[in-house]
């Protein structure tokens, strides 16, 4: 270990290093809000690219920073050296406005409602170089601000991000594992954690953290979250090879949205079916699981669910050597890669 009072000394002259600048006559004609923003900087691992667009003169300040070696240019980011960052940073994320208003233009930009098919999918592809900012914003607001709607909403939308978007896991799982049962998010954030592991491929933890799940929306009287629930259940039983499991699991969310007049739902649950049914040796099952799949969603939009059914039903011919058919569904598929 080094010697603590060189590092005080150190530390001391880092510090008056940084306010000197901070004191020059250049930082200072760039206003009273100069130190928030470097603040605000300072707080995200990555720097930040989205508050200048939205300060006047942004482009300007940006430079002056630069030349004063407060911050760099990093891609599309500016950012800083470690030093400066800990001199920075806001001890209190909440006493920055500047801070609070960049939180919630993040979580506007990631409440749109994800699914390839929907509007906005195509820009939410922003999230996988600012996932680190995210992640960071949320750990440290969930911390200090655990019982407030929008916090729980974005780490839900978030999960939803990398799972579209990215394919990782992410440091929250200790939070939204350590919620009480009865906090009115954690069946949805159990959810969407479980499909962080699905993505990595661990099926047996998205298994074991859909079944917590499950427990909990029954508990509740959720019958669309139980619904949903069972079918991605479904999903990790075939991953792991238990058709039969999954073919059990799928039936009874397919009831339940029929119940509950869900068109979407049901077609999610008839394609699900379908993989597991062709998987499980049912050939002749699947294929007439497929066309109802494609016959339910006539004219309702969600092409996505449409194509994975032409997929399975090019396995369904190829696997029964009708080559011909198979080509026809598989040229759906192809075309549809294509266009995106």
């Amino acid at each position: 270990m080094g010697d603590p009072t060189l590092q005080t000394m150190h530390n001391k002259c880092l510090t008056t290093t940084i306010e000197l600048s901070l004191a020059s006559p250049m930082f200072q004609e760039l206003g009273p809000n100069a130190r928030a923003l470097l603040k605000v900087v300072a707080f995200f691992p990555q720097g930040e690219n989205n508050l200048f667009p939205t300060i006047s003169d942004g482009t300007n300040i940006v430079d002056k920073f630069c030349v004063l070696s407060l911050a760099y240019q990093s891609d599309s980011f500016i950012t800083m050296l470690a030093p400066l960052r800990d001199h920075l940073c806001p001890k209190d994320p909440k006493s920055s406005p500047l801070l609070c208003t960049v939180k919630e233009q993040y979580f506007t930009r990631m409440s749109l409602d994800l699914y390839p098919d929907k509007p906005g999918y195509r820009e939410s592809r922003w999230i996988a170089s600012e996932d680190v900012n995210v992640e960071h914003l949320l750990d440290t607001f969930i911390t200090i601000e655990t019982d407030t709607d929008s916090i729980w909403d974005a780490c839900t939308n978030f999960m939803e991000h990398l799972y579209w978007r990215k394919g990782l896991l992410t440091i929250l799982r200790p939070k939204i594992e350590g919620l009480a049962d009865n906090h009115w998010s954690k069946p949805n954030c159990l959810f969407w954690l479980s499909q962080m592991f699905h993505v990595v491929w661990n099926y047996t933890e998205c298994k074991r953290l859909l079944t917590d799940a499950l427990k909990l929306n029954r508990e509740r009287g959720d019958c669309h979250a139980v619904a949903r629930t069972l079918n991605d259940l479904s999903h990790a039983s075939y991953h792991m090879g238990l058709y039969e499991e999954g073919i059990r699991l799928v039936e009874e969310a397919l009831e339940i949205f029929k119940q509950l007049g869900g068109t979407v739902g049901q077609a999610e649950c008839l394609m699900d079916t379908t993989r597991l049914l062709y998987s499980n040796e049912q050939p002749d099952a699947a294929e007439e699981a497929a066309f109802h799949t494609i016959d339910l969603l006539s004219g309702k939009g969600e092409r996505y669910l449409v194509y994975e059914s032409h997929c399975i039903l090019g396995d369904v011919y190829r696997s029964n050597g009708d080559t011909g058919k198979a080509i026809h569904h598989f040229e759906k598929v192809r075309r549809r890669t294509d266009s995106r």
